[in-house]
């Protein structure tokens, strides 16, 4: 990997650290409203809702400049958002202006790697991005969740300047100002992404024409073999993990007895094993081999059920050690272990699909078009997914059984992509015989 990927790579740990800290504060903030419980998924709703209205729009945005100057004028809109969740505008609308920024940002943080890299080399690239995303996913939630701790809040409150009245009064509001601080960090690193020379025909500006072209793309990769399989895992990962954090927080209250802050550090433990899994899947597994990878989501599925069965009491509640806010102890080990290895299968099967799918979007069409079609796709389901599970919050469904479903459709849901992939390898196999009869 050259120069520009590290940069890249660094640009993209510290925009995605500051995302994942600020969904923390955010839920803080709510919670500090006394909004009711529905309203927390709805967050991350208002985060992606951009991903989707603004598809059509986003790759050819992320195609018509340099992809890092895009990334630096995203990351700006993503700071505009702190501004506005710090001085008072509700968290579901400041949100949303920070998935503005992210929705611009994702197709020239993706597409930039088809213009550096050559196809062989982007399973090893997704796995680094992947996993360097995740440690940004579980430094970041960590951090939002020590940032409105008592502890650290109590000592961020305390600083004071002298004749001037800051406004910043809670934890919620003392965690956004340090986000917005790692934003700006992100911001200047984007400055130095060097312009990678790939330029594309004259980018549409009329709507209707950029809608129509959109169209195009959607239809194409829907209708490639192999583009068709890797997209519906994607949109299948990306709608089940969003949906994942907001269980697990709701579980970790009822089954292991945590508060926000520990349930929010909790979530990096299964992204502990997304990174390993991720980081596995780019050692191990080629782009040629990619499909190889589908029974794995299955299989997390299944793991994800067992969640269900486990609480607190089942062991006893012997201390081993404590990390910060997070209790080390024998009872919660089962629980530990458990998202670990959800995490683990999910970065396993999704890195070599998502490589696939740049692969073929890249073939297919340009770049930013082709991540424009994956993110509106991934998104749809994360909307979807994060709408039943708030209807199913508002009628009060026992968390037990939110999870047994969730893990459920998600096995189910993989198995049913298995079997179309076995059906598209047949039509080929026999299309391919048929041209060699003929010849």
């Amino acid at each position: 990997m050259n120069r520009s990927f590290y940069i890249i790579m660094a640009a993209q740990f510290f925009s995605s650290l500051a995302d994942n800290a600020l969904l923390i504060a955010a839920i803080a903030l709510l919670v500090q409203l006394n909004a009711p419980a529905w309203m927390t998924p709805l967050l991350k709703l208002f985060f992606v809702l951009s991903y989707v209205l603004l598809a059509a729009f986003v790759g050819a945005f992320a195609d018509s400049r340099p992809k890092g100057n895009v990334m630096f004028i995203t990351n700006t809109i993503k700071f505009v958002g702190c501004i506005a969740m710090l001085f008072g505008s509700h968290p579901l609308m400041s949100y949303a202006i920070v998935g503005l920024g992210a929705a611009a940002y994702s197709p020239a943080k993706y597409g930039i790697l088809t213009e550096l890299l050559p196809p062989e080399k982007l399973v090893a690239a997704n796995g680094w991005i992947e996993g360097l995303t995740v440690s940004s996913i579980i430094l970041g939630t960590v951090l939002g969740g020590v940032l409105i701790s008592n502890t650290v809040s109590q000592s961020l409150l305390s600083w004071d300047i002298p004749t001037f009245d800051t406004g910043i009064d809670t934890p919620a509001e003392s965690a956004i100002l340090i986000i917005m601080m790692i934003y700006v960090v992100a911001a200047f690193i984007n400055l130095k992404i060097p312009d990678t020379g790939a330029r594309y025909v004259s980018q549409k500006t009329n709507p209707i024409e950029l809608i129509k072209d959109f169209s195009v793309c959607f239809t194409t990769l829907w209708n490639d073999r192999l583009g068709q399989i890797s997209l519906a895992v994607t949109t299948l990962f990306w709608g089940a993990g969003a949906t994942l954090q907001f269980i697990v927080i709701k579980w970790a209250q009822v089954a292991l007895n945590m508060n926000l802050s520990q349930g929010a550090i909790l979530q990096a433990i299964s992204a502990v094993g997304v990174a390993g899994g991720a980081m596995w899947a780019a050692w191990r597994i080629p782009l040629r081999d990619s499909l190889r990878v589908l029974p794995y989501g299955v299989a997390m599925g299944f793991v994800v059920c067992i969640l269900a069965v486990y609480n607190a009491d089942m062991l006893p509640d012997t201390t081993i050690m404590t990390i910060g806010s997070l209790k080390v102890s024998l009872n919660l080990l089962p629980a530990y272990f458990l998202l670990v290895l959800v995490g683990w299968l999910a970065g396993y099967f999704v890195v070599p699909m998502n490589a696939l799918l740049q692969h073929r979007g890249h073939v297919l069409m340009s770049a930013g078009h082709s991540i424009a079609v994956q993110n509106f796709n991934e998104n749809i389901s994360v909307l979807t997914m994060l709408l039943v599970y708030s209807l199913l919050i508002w009628l009060d469904a026992p968390i037990q059984f939110v999870i047994i479903g969730f893990g459920l459709a998600v096995s189910a849901i993989m198995w049913l992509v298995i079997k179309r992939h076995a059906r598209n390898q047949a039509e080929y196999d026999s299309m391919h015989l048929i041209g060699e009869h003929k010849h």
